[in-house]
């Protein structure tokens, strides 16, 4: 219906959870209206970040946009190390703990230097923003990002106003799929594309299933 009233494609941005529901709805709308398709946005919260950091991670440095994507593998991989270089035991610090807070900080948009200013005296709290700090320093090193930075660093871009308004003259329409599961990153990601008249929402609060994620049902409400 959009494209029938003339609007261009590329002017249209879809994002939705999964990557099975952002394929499914290509193929739907690709059924309907054919090769133009291909030159809407669909994609995934974090499959838009990537397309997005590609164009834009130039303006973050040291980061470059050769960057590396790092798996949940590599994450963990690299906080053993940081754990060894901080002379830490992982059992007491096990990695998939340190690994589940690094995460956690990236989802509601907390970087090392707050993490440390919210930990106060608390030991165990201070070893962790030990690790946040070191990792995050090693991933800048190594050009490479883990799978919360594609959200976390695009809302950093976004901060910086040249960069947002070019992204919000891009997009004249926004359709956002699950809105209940969204979490402060997303949010927030969503926030600075949109222009406040062009967001379209579809979600359920008695659906959401990603609280574990920070998911927060009153960003749709």
């Amino acid at each position: 219906y959009m494209l029938e009233q003339g609007i261009y494609p590329n002017e249209i941005l879809a994002i939705t959870f999964t990557n099975k529901a952002a394929q499914e709805m290509r193929e739907r709308v690709h059924n309907l209206v054919g090769p133009a398709a291909d030159r809407i946005w669909m994609y995934t919260f974090h499959s838009f970040g990537a397309r997005f950091l590609r164009r834009e991670i130039a303006s973050y440095p040291p980061y470059t946009d050769r960057f590396t994507i790092y798996d949940s593998d590599d994450s963990k991989t690299l906080v053993k190390n940081c754990l060894k270089e901080l002379n830490l035991d992982d059992k007491q610090y096990q990695p998939n703990a340190m690994q589940n807070r690094i995460s956690s900080a990236k989802n509601q948009l907390i970087d090392p230097k707050k993490y440390r200013e919210l930990a106060g005296s608390n030991f165990f709290n201070q070893k962790a923003a030990d690790v946040y700090e070191l990792y995050d320093k090693h991933m800048k090193e190594n050009n490479a990002l883990d799978f919360d930075d594609l959200l976390y660093i695009t809302t950093k871009l976004l901060s910086i106003e040249t960069i947002r308004k070019r992204w919000q003259d891009r997009f004249h329409y926004i359709l956002i799929d699950e809105y209940q599961d969204t979490n402060p990153v997303q949010d927030a990601v969503i926030a600075s594309v949109a222009r406040g008249d062009n967001l379209f929402m579809v979600g359920d609060v008695k659906q959401s299933i990603y609280r574990f994620r920070q998911a927060e049902p009153a960003n749709f409400l």
